[in-house]
């Protein structure tokens, strides 16, 4: 008999009391629980198996050898002539607490060989109690497994009915209101063309009522004269109202044609929502088709094009509407002058017979005209009748990534959002970056002439010392003493009490110059401070500003030293040197060796003020 057998293979380990390891083989049936029948081969006994079987393997890689021959016999067993069997011999009549013999056995024409046969005994009461003990087990866990798959799949499948039937609830709301819309408009357009065609009619009688009572009497009149150009009028006239009537019926079909063209635009927005009623209810589907997404991507742009095609051919057909209703004013207005002309022809019946041919051609060109627009209106017809099949066809698709397309956007426009702000950080970033780096310019502009003005005076100072002879320097102030140096310079003393440990400007060692005789009594204050400011590139010191406060006496004579007023500004972190006499720098005295006006500074003066100033 033929039956499918489950095979267990185990590799078991034993430590103690010596570490070996076995190979366990188990055979069962899974229709018969009793069918149990067990092997367990060790190391000694696969030796003896090797030798007595002939095999070519160790005993590390028979296990996945005996694995691979199982394997082709499954590959195998379904063909009608298998080239590998898997044979289980038993000396008994039934299998039935015997010892079998499993073999795999490879057929070709000439020979069965067996590859490998392998001894197994059955199972006793234990062993089949412990076998049924865990497959019993092995189906609770499998039977509690799907237990709370299927408690998560009804919780899932609830809430996504809930959500279904609310959004389904909100769009028939949806719905109903576009209905009532829509049918206020409808009503509304007709009323409105109804009370137009009316008024327009009621003129038309009017003016035709008019146009024949002036003809009668003016008929009278001309009547013993002209009698046979009346008669030859009338009967042109008579042709002009058969042109009329022809015109009036036409624009009737045009209104006509209109209302069946809305007619099918209301068809249309009904297989619309019944569209998107089909797309709730494929909604449903749509989270099963999210690995399809990528590629039906590309065809959801292809029918948006298409989509935005058809919508220009339906603007195009509401122009061409358009059109018809001013060739219909064209007639009308048309129509006007032709009365007109009938007013001028009783009095000039020569030039009463030129505008009639003139508005006669003019009346068939507008024939031909009306005959082209319908002839376009109706291929515009069957154009539309072929789009309707092709968009039906295309609407399933569409519902289908309409959810999609609009999570796309929101994604969009939230990221448009984002870079909105971030392209206003930016602005403002670029603003200050750009008033920080005019003012950092400002103040570059302003070191260097401020250390173009500092040495240019220091230049000046040092001629006017070594006019005088280095008489006065050797005079002291507050206890201050000074020194020439070797090179007839004095040295130039640090002021410990003021904070200032650097050399300062050899300004300071001219303290008492002789003032001339008209302002010996008057002395003038002119203390100079310098602002030093650290840099952020080399974090040194540098001079920015002088200031000078000369006595009340020079502002009311307007000096300013030849400098200009932003030179003379005070700054709130100037550090003041103290220790200078009142007579150091007297404006009077420094008079005529100063520019009266700002002059460039001569390129020689400019010395680096490091050198008087070291950070």
């Amino acid at each position: 008999r033929r039956l499918n057998v489950r095979v267990n293979i185990e590799l078991l380990s034993i430590s103690n009391p010596v570490h070996k390891k076995d190979l366990a083989v188990r055979l069962t049936d899974d229709t018969d629980p009793f069918f149990l029948y067990n092997l367990v081969i060790s190391e000694e006994d696969f030796q003896s198996l090797k030798s007595q079987q002939g095999l070519l393997v160790d005993f590390s890689a028979f296990p996945q050898k005996f694995i691979d021959l199982l394997q082709q016999c499954i590959q195998e067993q379904n063909k009608d002539i298998p080239r590998f069997l898997l044979q289980l011999v038993s000396s008994a009549s039934v299998l039935d607490h015997t010892p079998v013999s499993l073999n795999v056995v490879e057929t070709n024409p000439f020979k069965h060989l067996t590859h490998l046969s392998l001894k197994f005994l059955p199972g006793n009461d234990a062993e089949i109690k412990k076998f049924l003990a865990s497959c019993l087990k092995c189906l609770k866990e499998d039977k509690m497994m799907l237990e709370e798959k299927l408690r998560k799949t009804e919780e899932d499948l609830t809430r996504q009915l809930s959500y279904t039937q609310q959004s389904l609830s909100e769009k028939s709301r949806e719905l109903d209101k576009l209905k009532n819309e829509w049918t206020s408009y409808t009503t509304a357009l007709t009323n409105k063309h109804t009370q137009e065609l009316t008024n327009e009619k009621e003129r038309a009688l009017q003016a035709q009522a008019q146009y024949q009572q002036q003809h009668e009497q003016q008929k009278k009149e001309l009547e013993n004269l002209h009698q046979k150009s009346i008669q030859q009028l009338q009967n042109r006239l008579s042709e002009l109202e058969v042109i009329n009537k022809d015109l009036t019926e036409r624009r009737y079909k045009g209104d006509s044609t209109v209302r069946e063209l809305k007619a099918k635009l209301s068809g249309i927005e009904d297989e619309c929502q019944r569209a998107k009623q089909e797309v709730l209810s494929l909604r449903r589907e749509n989270t099963t088709l999210d690995a399809e997404c990528h590629e039906k991507e590309k065809l959801i742009n292809q029918l948006q094009t298409r989509v935005a095609v058809l919508e220009q051919e339906i603007k195009d057909k509401d122009q061409l509407v358009i059109r018809t209703k001013e060739v219909l004013d064209a007639t009308q207005e048309q129509k006007a002058i032709l009365e007109e002309s009938t007013e001028k022809k009783q009095s000039h019946i020569e030039k009463l017979e030129t505008t009639i041919k003139s508005l006669s051609a003019e009346l068939l060109k507008a024939n031909e005209i009306i005959k082209k627009l319908q002839g376009d209106l109706k291929t515009l017809m069957s154009k539309l009748k072929l789009k309707n099949t092709v968009t039906i066809q295309q609407e399933k698709l569409l519902a289908e990534k309409e959810e999609r397309l609009q999570k796309e956007q929101r994604e969009l426009q939230e990221t448009g959002q984002s870079l909105r702000m971030k392209e206003q950080e930016v602005c403002k970033l670029q603003e200050q970056l750009e008033t920080t780096i005019q003012k950092l310019e400002e103040s570059k502009q302003l070191l260097k002439t401020n250390e173009n003005v500092i040495t240019w005076l220091n230049k000046q100072l040092n001629e006017i010392q070594m006019a005088k002879k280095l008489e006065t320097s050797a005079s002291t102030h507050g206890g201050v003493r000074t020194a020439i140096s070797p090179h007839g310079m004095p040295d130039r003393p640090s002021f410990p009490s003021s904070g200032i440990n650097h050399p300062i400007s050899p300004l300071y060692a001219f303290q008492n110059f002789p003032e001339p005789a008209h302002n010996k009594h008057v002395s003038s204050q002119c203390p100079i401070q310098f602002n030093t400011q650290l840099s952020k590139t080399n974090r040194c010191s540098d001079v920015q500003t002088v200031t000078a406060t000369s006595h009340p006496a020079n502002k009311e004579n307007g000096d300013n030293l030849g400098l200009e007023s932003k030179y003379f500004k005070k700054k709130d972190d100037s550090i003041p040197l103290r220790g200078l006499s009142q007579n150091t720098l007297n404006s009077e005295y420094l008079k005529p060796y100063l520019p009266t006006k700002a002059q460039p500074l001569p390129k020689a003066a400019v010395t680096p003020a490091s050198a008087y100033f070291p950070g």
